[in-house]
């Protein structure tokens, strides 16, 4: 757990915007994914299925209040919201972090969720 970045925040490259008990919501500094950012329990738990009863209601409770956030800050026209688990699934930091995500309508990408990149044909297992 020493290594862990989400154990030992950085708060140059994520901006500490809400808190409960059992969890924080950062947005990330970085200006091609505006208002986007995670939600990490205290503890360091390293997928979303290692998460105890108090920490998903936590998660659930700074969820919502995200998302008024984002909504009056951001002013999107929707939201990708998900975990990566384990390396084939993405984790790169393995500490739970619930990714909550604006989406734009003049995004090249707009209306493209995330089963899109997995239903496409260069994703097929040979």
């Amino acid at each position: 757990m020493n290594e862990c970045e989400y154990c030992h925040i950085q708060f140059e490259q994520q901006k500490l915007v809400l808190e409960n008990e059992h969890c924080l919501f950062l947005i990330a500094n970085e200006p091609e994914i505006e208002g986007a950012g995670i939600i990490i329990p205290r503890e360091h738990r390293e997928t979303v299925f290692d998460l105890t009863e108090a920490e998903w209601a936590a998660t659930y409770e700074l969820l919502q209040k995200a998302k008024a956030y984002i909504e009056e800050n951001y002013r999107p026209e929707g939201f990708n919201v998900g975990w990566n688990c384990g390396h084939v699934g993405g984790q790169h930091v393995f500490h739970s972090h619930l990714h909550v995500i604006p989406r734009y309508a003049d995004e090249p990408y707009a209306g493209r969720g995330i089963r899109y990149w997995f239903k496409s044909k260069e994703n097929r297992r040979s």
